[in-house]
């Protein structure tokens, strides 16, 4: 049976103390995060109007280093921050069995964002990446099921290069990733 996800509540970083702690990536996250605008009034008035719900919470499993996280997560912070949603950052180092709940694709990918209630029922979770983007990944574990096999290392390393592309700038993903995000908070 798995935790509930309250027993992980208070026990994350806030937004803010993760940035202030991040010894990789930070000037990229920061910039991210300090330049970050909405696509959209309506996204905006979307998130914004979470503030009138007290009763959602956000988990983010993540990691400074990480590049999806590095995209990503400024996106989420500010999507949190304008619905008022109480959320934390649990590294994923010292949180291996959260993660190993909420595999992707089978295996350890990061950020992943739990959306709870107060009660830590998890009503929904996003990541790690837009889903345009993590077609890439998708596409090549279809086309590589063997780890071992010789040119496995080098595809994957082209579909890193197809990811980086797909992500694009800032202004192109933060629709999506908000889009996303929506979609799952509309759903509750």
């Amino acid at each position: 049976m798995s935790k509930s996800l309250a027993d992980y509540f208070n026990k994350g970083l806030s937004p803010s103390a993760f940035m202030a702690g991040m010894t990789k990536n930070k000037e990229e996250f920061l910039a991210n995060y300090e330049g970050f605008a909405w696509p959209n009034e309506e996204q905006k008035e979307f998130f914004e109007s979470l503030g009138n719900r007290d009763d959602l919470r956000c988990l983010i499993i993540s990691a400074d280093w990480c590049g999806d996280a590095l995209r990503s997560v400024p996106v989420v912070f500010r999507a949190m921050e304008a619905g008022l949603v109480p959320t934390e950052v649990l590294i994923i180092e010292e949180n291996y069995e959260l993660l190993d709940q909420h595999l992707t694709l089978g295996g350890r990918s990061i950020p992943i964002v739990l959306i709870t209630d107060t009660g830590g029922y998890l009503l929904g979770k996003w990541g790690p990446r837009p889903a345009n983007v993590q077609q890439a990944m998708i596409d090549f574990k279809a086309a590589n099921p063997d780890r071992e096999a010789a040119d496995y290392q080098d595809n994957l390393a082209e579909t890193r290069k197809e990811i980086i592309r797909r992500y694009g700038e800032q202004s192109d993903y933060a629709p999506a990733i908000l889009a996303e995000l929506q979609d799952i908070l509309s759903s509750f």
